[in-house]
């Protein structure tokens, strides 16, 4: 005989992947490769965001990366390479930061109920990476004084490839886990 799950239960499942979903996010923070010609780092926290606006609900995945950023904001070392404060928000590199807000969100609301990988990788590579972008280099320009072309230039343009690799690997993981996983972790 089954057994219905408590409001507590379900509760205890949602923070719970809540939880693990920001420790994600801030582990792939610390995954940093520097380059020379740009302020902005390579890391693995586009794919965390991809990932989590995948696999858990809008109103979850906001919590999430809400969360994430409120800690950053406020002093722990969260952010690319442990780094934290108010100032990152209005550093060359902020925007993108608030850019993961929108984009996890807008993803977790256009990838559907179905889990289909196609459809995980058209939302993130046409909606997700265009969208942290956009936010990274409006911000970019307005802090470095460039225009919009040379800040795309510099904190987009050498970073496409790997934004889709990790829209597809991401795409991959979410429509896997999604399959794996007991229906009470999955959104």
């Amino acid at each position: 005989m089954e057994t219905q799950k408590t409001i507590p239960q379900t509760r205890v499942y949602t923070l719970t992947k809540i939880a693990l979903c920001i420790t994600l996010l801030i582990v792939c923070s610390y995954l940093v490769v520097p380059l020379p010609f740009t302020p902005v780092v390579i890391t693995g926290q586009t794919l965390a965001v991809n990932l989590i606006a995948l696999l858990l609900t809008p109103k979850q995945t906001f919590a999430a990366i809400g969360v994430y950023l409120l800690a950053g904001l406020i002093g722990l070392p969260v952010f690319a390479g442990g780094i934290s404060g108010p100032a990152k928000f209005v550093s060359p590199t902020g925007g993108f930061l608030i850019g993961f807000l929108a984009a996890a969100v807008l993803i977790s609301l256009l990838k559907g109920k179905n889990n289909q990988f196609w459809r995980y990788l058209l939302v993130t590579a046409l909606v997700g990476i265009p969208v942290i972008n956009l936010f990274g280099v409006i911000m970019m320009s307005i802090t470095q004084g460039v225009t919009l072309q040379a800040a795309f230039l510099s904190a987009v343009a050498p970073f496409l490839i790997g934004d889709v690799i990790k829209a597809v690997l991401a795409s991959l993981l979410a429509f896997l886990l999604n399959k794996r996983l007991p229906k009470q972790f999955t959104a």
